[in-house]
């Protein structure tokens, strides 16, 4: 362990929990996702904790409402505060104590989404979001699941869903999806040794069977340890 801006931060090779992250643009799919492989998970009995971005703790719950659902414009550097006061508190009151306890923690979103969303989407740059994460909130995850198709299939999914309803984000245009598109595959590229890069375009059962493919080396360590 070592310390960094008060956040306990683990070396690369891990010997407890195991930080897995699910990443897309809107409709892409990610949230159903990572539902199917904790229910799997959960059925051979492995300890998985599920979480999301913005929203994984109480004070996590209060900046998910500011961040979605605030009728009037937002500056974009406030929302990417907003977003890491959120990463922050998740970190620490969630994230970090479930690893420590040799957990599987599956988050919806994490700083990728900030570097597409904030860093692209918003043209703050990936740089001032990588500072932040550096200053605040440096633990990387173990895998990062990708969840990648065109913006347009993605938006018709949000209009074909029942009631109708976007969020802030979500009524986004498509030059911004398309950005945040772009930022996402462009950072999986950057670094092929954590991102899975899955076609969500696909069905949701031939996504989820490439994406258990891929976990099954991640989870004997935890199935040892289960029969033990």
């Amino acid at each position: 362990m070592r310390e960094s801006a008060g956040v306990r931060v683990r070396k690369t090779k891990r010997s407890k929990g195991l930080f897995i992250t699910f990443e897309g643009i809107e409709g892409s799919g990610k949230t159903t996702q990572l539902d199917q492989a904790a229910e799997l998970l959960r059925r051979q009995g492995l300890p998985v904790v599920t979480t999301r971005e913005p929203g994984g703790t109480a004070l996590g719950l209060q900046l998910r409402k500011l961040l979605l659902d605030l009728p009037e414009p937002m500056d974009p550097g406030t929302e990417l505060l907003l977003m890491f006061a959120d990463r922050r508190q998740h970190l620490r009151e969630g994230i970090l104590p479930a690893l420590e306890a040799g957990r599987i923690v599956m988050c919806d979103r994490y700083t990728d989404a900030s570097r597409a969303y904030q860093g692209a989407g918003r043209n703050l740059g990936e740089g001032l979001v990588d500072l932040l994460q550096e200053s605040f909130c440096p633990l990387e995850p173990d895998r990062t699941y990708l969840l990648d198709c065109p913006v347009s299939i993605a938006l018709a999914r949000i209009a074909a869903r029942p009631g109708g309803d976007r969020d802030r984000i979500e009524r986004e245009g498509v030059a911004f999806h398309e950005r945040v598109r772009a930022a996402y595959r462009k950072r999986a590229r950057k670094e092929p040794e954590r991102f899975v890069v899955l076609d969500a375009s696909a069905s949701p059962d031939e996504v989820c069977r490439e994406l258990m493919d891929d976990l099954e080396p991640f989870l004997e360590p935890f199935r040892t340890r289960a029969t033990r």
